[in-house]
């Protein structure tokens, strides 16, 4: 379904990410690991369309169509959806409105459906109606924007969801419910991509069903299955690179 080819990658004329080779198929569960500075938030963010990430060489397809130069709602139209590491407070916009809008764009849900849809979806994340009516993140804590950042992907059900990070900033039962989350979402055939650098969130998913990838300074080093979080736990990354020579 996602195919990233020799992918080069550059923000302000230095390269970061620098051959990247990926393939993701339906309903498959990847995650992406390695220490800070080593592109994962911006293969995760390129992937996306985020206009700050120059593709310099390589291409990324999606269903067998280019999408590197697409924009990134037309990316989102066709089923990717990024959960950001840090997302944004938007001041003045009004979750509920700004939800009814994704629903009606992206679902040609009618409104007052939509309304009773999220309400009913945000519960689940331990939303309340009243915090539907807040302003996008605004004075929200870590564990908040990420559970919001969930509610969207349980509304949407993308083809593919990208997490960069969704452990980090998030307190011991924000990390819970949003693990739930996740695996309620790949049970239903959403393939997922997790970004992490550490194997935190990973304790509460099904190791059997991962493949992991670690990168170095722009590329990807090794693959393997769940058993790999363990050892990474264990050595640590430097010894994952050392035994292939990165």
């Amino acid at each position: 379904m996602l195919k990233v080819e020799n992918l080069h990658v550059s923000v302000e004329d230095k390269e970061i990410l620098k051959g990247v080779d990926l393939s993701v198929n339906p309903g498959e569960f990847h995650v992406v690991m390695g220490p800070n500075g080593s592109g994962k938030s911006t293969l995760a963010l390129t992937i996306a369309g985020h206009p700050k990430y120059r593709v310099t060489g390589g291409r990324i397809t999606f269903e067998g169509e280019e999408v590197h130069k697409l924009g990134p709602d037309e990316r989102a139209k066709k089923g990717i959806l990024l959960a950001f590491q840090v997302p944004p407070e938007v001041e003045g916009v009004k979750i509920i409105e700004f939800l009814q809008q994704v629903l009606v764009e992206l679902k040609g849900i009618d409104p007052a459906e939509a309304y009773d849809v999220i309400v009913e979806k945000a519960k689940e994340l331990w939303f309340r109606e009243e915090d539907l009516h807040r302003y996008v993140n605004v004075g929200f804590s870590g564990g908040e924007r990420k559970r919001l950042e969930l509610l969207q992907a349980l509304l949407i059900e993308p083809k593919l969801l990208i997490l960069d990070e969704p452990d980090s900033g998030v307190d011991v039962d924000s990390l819970s419910i949003i693990s739930r989350k996740i695996e309620e979402l790949h049970q239903r055939g959403t393939a997922i991509l997790l970004i992490t650098h550490y194997g935190r969130i990973l304790g509460h998913l099904d190791r059997e069903k991962l493949t992991v990838h670690v990168m170095k300074d722009g590329k990807i080093v090794k693959t393997g299955s769940g058993d790999l979080v363990d050892r990474i736990d264990r050595e640590g990354f430097a010894r994952i690179f050392e035994e292939v020579g990165a």
